[in-house]
C-alpha cells in the first residue's frame, strides 16, 4: 500500500458459491484512496458495487487479494480484530440510516464511541457538537421516528463522522431522499469531508452526484476502471 494511501485494495476478487457453479462478482479490483479524497463508484444495479463497499469496509473477505486499511491487512485479521479497526479508522452511510429505534438522535450519533467503552460524557458531548453543525442540535432528545427523512440520514452523516475516521463508505446516502433533500444532505457531506479531510468513496447510481466527486469508476463485469468526468457528464445529458 501506498504511504499516502488510507485505503489500498490490491488483485481482489469476490466469488460467490452457488448451487450448480461459482459466481465471479469482482475480478482484480486495485485501488487507492488517498486522504482527503472523494471517489465515487458507478455501474449498473447488481453489478458488486455493494458487494465492493462491503469488502473495502472489511464487512467481508475477499476471495482472492488484499484490503489495507491504514497499513493493516484487513484480511489477515480476526473477525474481533477487524471490527476493531472498522470502529476506528471508517465511517459507514446507508440509503437507509440504521438508526436504533429505542434511542436518542444524541446516543444514535455517539454510539461509535460508547462501544468503546470510554467516557459516556466525552462520548454524547461530541455527539452533540457534531448533530448542531449538521443542524439537529434542537433534536437531540429526539428519538429516530420523530425525525423527518433527511434529519434522519443528517444523523447517519454525523454517526458516520463522530469517531474522525480516515474514511467514510457511503452506499447510496441520498438513494432514499427526494431530490431537494438528497442535494442538502450531500452538499453536508462534502462541505465536511472537506473539512475534516475524510476520504470519502461513495457508490451511486446518481451519476450528476458522481459529477461531484474528484474521482469516478465505472463497475463493469466485475472490473474497476477510472473513467473520465466529461464521458459521465456526456452521459447524465444523454439520459435527461
Amino acid at each position: 500500500m501506498s504511504n499516502t494511501s488510507v485505503l489500498a485494495a490490491r488483485g481482489v476478487k469476490k466469488t460467490f458459491t452457488e448451487v450448480r457453479e461459482p459466481i465471479t462478482v469482482l475480478s482484480n479490483i486495485d485501488l487507492d484512496v488517498a486522504p482527503g479524497a472523494r471517489l465515487a463508484v458507478i455501474g449498473a444495479s447488481g453489478s458488486g458495487k455493494s458487494t465492493l463497499l462491503h469488502l473495502l469496509g472489511g464487512l467481508d473477505i475477499p476471495t482472492e487479494g488484499t484490503v489495507e486499511i491504514g497499513g493493516h491487512d484487513m484480511t489477515r485479521l480476526s473477525d474481533a480484530a477487524r471490527g476493531k479497526l472498522r470502529n476506528e479508522r471508517l465511517g459507514f452511510i446507508y440509503q437507509f440510516h440504521h438508526l436504533l429505534p429505542e434511542f436518542t438522535t444524541v446516543e444514535n450519533v455517539a454510539m461509535p464511541l460508547l462501544i468503546r467503552r470510554g467516557s459516556n460524557k466525552v462520548a454524547l458531548d461530541k455527539a452533540r457538537d457534531l448533530l448542531t453543525k449538521v443542524g439537529l442540535g434542537k433534536r437531540l432528545e429526539h428519538k429516530p421516528t420523530e425525525l423527518s427523512g433527511g434529519e434522519r440520514q443528517r444523523a447517519a452523516v454525523a454517526r458516520a463522522l463522530v469517531t474522525e475516521p480516515a474514511c467514510i463508505l457511503a452506499d447510496e446516502p441520498t438513494g432514499n431522499l427526494d431530490h431537494r433533500t438528497a442535494a442538502a444532505v450531500f452538499d453536508l457531506m462534502l462541505e465536511l469531508n472537506a473539512e475534516n479531510n475524510t476520504s470519502l468513496i461513495m457508490v451511486t447510481h446518481d451519476r450528476s452526484l458522481a459529477q461531484r466527486m474528484d474521482h469516478i469508476w465505472t463497475l463493469t463485469d466485475g472490473h474497476l476502471a477510472p473513467v473520465e468526468k466529461s464521458t459521465v457528464a456526456e452521459s447524465v445529458i444523454s439520459t435527461n
